[in-house]
């Protein structure tokens, strides 16, 4: 079975990177064989890191998610008292890196997704073309537990019915061993886990703020801004002020 990771082309051996000096230009450069391009400069940082640094960060992000309580219910798994499991959210000190040109092309894919969704539920509760092309099997819809005879024929603001949506997206290796990405599923009506990005990105800060200022990273604190404008777009038309409950 092929397999893909995110920061090494080739893992190595040892576990641990090698170093190759290399002069481009008539500079001498040093790389970290093995490591993907858009991780290079990460990884140069990460191998000046001491291992007990490291390890008081990673003791640090769990006694403040700990002590603010920023947790996530596991579902089915219970405690002694027979309550629901509460542990901390996923978290990783190594980061994620999606180059900006590769962001670009997923963002688009990922609007045309969500806005495809919202068409295919306006069909649905419409004119129902698709289920009369018989591209989606009509008791597949029809029948589901979630469809809702109700909505039959109502017009919602700019036709919009799902105003966030929570897709989740993996990269693993296609046929040519390379890293694609895939979609899981698309989650649209109780999208929950933003919350979770934003506190790992404030604790990436904390803990490493000497990354940020080193590197361009696209911001993500204006989230909570482009909910609030999503929703007042959602109200009725003539609406002057309309208010918002979360």
């Amino acid at each position: 079975m092929l397999k893909f990771d995110e920061m090494w082309k080739q893992l190595p051996a040892s576990g641990s990177g090698q170093w190759q000096s290399q002069s481009q230009n008539g500079q001498s450069q040093s790389q970290v064989q093995g490591v993907r391009d858009h991780y290079q400069s990460y990884a140069q940082w990460l191998a000046r890191q001491p291992e007990d640094t490291m390890r008081k960060r990673r003791e640090e992000a769990e006694m403040i998610f700990r002590r603010v309580g920023i947790t996530f219910a596991v579902y089915g798994a219970k405690d002694e008292d027979g309550a629901g499991t509460e542990r901390l959210i996923p978290f990783d000190l190594i980061p994620r890196i999606i180059p900006a040109s590769e962001w670009a092309t997923l963002e688009k894919g990922l609007v045309q997704r969500v806005n495809v969704l919202n068409r295919f539920l306006h069909d649905v509760y419409h004119d129902q073309e698709i289920l009369k092309a018989g591209i989606i099997p009509a008791e597949q819809v029809l029948g589901n537990a979630q469809f809702r005879k109700e909505m039959m024929g109502v017009y919602v603001p700019h036709r919009v019915y799902s105003h966030i949506a929570g897709v989740d997206i993996v990269r693993a290796a296609n046929p040519k061993g390379e890293g694609e990405y895939y979609v899981l599923e698309d989650n649209l009506r109780v999208p929950s886990g933003v919350s979770y990005m934003l506190e790992d990105r404030k604790m990436m800060m904390r803990l490493f703020p000497d990354l940020f200022s080193s590197h361009r990273v696209a911001p993500v604190a204006h989230y909570p801004d482009l909910l609030l404008e999503t929703l007042r777009a959602s109200a009725q038309p003539g609406a002057p002020d309309p208010t918002v409950v979360v």
